[in-house]
């Protein structure tokens, strides 16, 4: 284990999503080092996220944001021919919520990022869960409970935080305004290096831009179908 002394340090769960992004820079106003995680499953829209999540973390980078490391936890023999990986019927902007819930992302988000901390002696762990998150691993019940079960586990005085989550989308947008956030990233069937415009977190994020009042900076390469802004879910990125 390596002790970096008694800098406030925290690592954050991140994707190339808004919340995750913003988080992982406002967490800079509360600790003296914060290390983004990310955590690569294998699905099918991860090479180019992590593209824009690079470009992001260098063009954000100041004193205290650590490098980004990347964590392997491969799901493809455990989600079989599910859309995520495969990239078939991927859900759309009208589909309801329970069309886009990826079974255990959560938990095995949290399960690799705990053991690195651990590790390395970093008790706390953020990440970008809204409020309005539906899904059954996104719960303040889930997070408590993970919590003790990852510091009995490995002995730990882990604090899982969650800044984000008495927030909606548009409130989080308007903590990062001065941001990039035309290098986020957030889609589930990207074209050619671009948000496809249609799928169900292209909407979400249509609608978070529309609702915080801001100028969408994203290039999508079809517009929304029909003309609808589509349906707002709970981020689960």
């Amino acid at each position: 284990m390596s002790d970096i002394g008694a800098i406030p340090q925290v690592a954050v769960l991140v994707s190339g999503g808004l919340e995750s992004a913003i988080l992982c820079v406002d967490l800079l106003r509360q600790f003296g080092r914060v290390h983004p995680l990310y955590v690569r499953f294998g699905l099918r829209w991860e090479e180019v996220e992590l593209a824009y999540l690079r470009r992001y973390l260098q063009a954000v980078e100041r004193p205290g944001l650590c490098p980004l490391e990347i964590l392997d936890e491969p799901v493809a023999s455990v989600y079989g021919r599910h859309w995520s990986v495969e990239g078939i019927a991927v859900p759309d902007a009208s589909s309801p919520d329970a069309a886009v819930y990826l079974p255990g992302r959560n938990l095995l988000f949290l399960s690799k990022a705990a053991v690195w901390c651990r590790l390395r002696n970093v008790e706390r762990l953020a990440l970008g869960c809204l409020g309005t998150n539906p899904f059954p691993d996104s719960t303040p019940t889930f997070f408590e409970q993970m919590e003790a079960a990852v510091n009995q586990a490995m002995d730990g005085r882990l604090r899982i935080l969650r800044p984000f989550d008495r927030m909606h989308k548009d409130e989080v947008l308007k903590r990062g305004f001065d941001l990039p956030l035309q290098l986020t990233f957030s889609c589930l069937s990207p074209v050619d290096g671009q948000h496809c415009g249609r799928c169900n977190k292209c909407a979400e994020r249509r609608n978070g831009f529309r609702d915080a009042c801001f100028p969408d900076p994203t290039n999508y390469a079809a517009p929304p179908p029909d003309g609808s802004m589509g349906m707002a879910v709970g981020s689960h990125f």
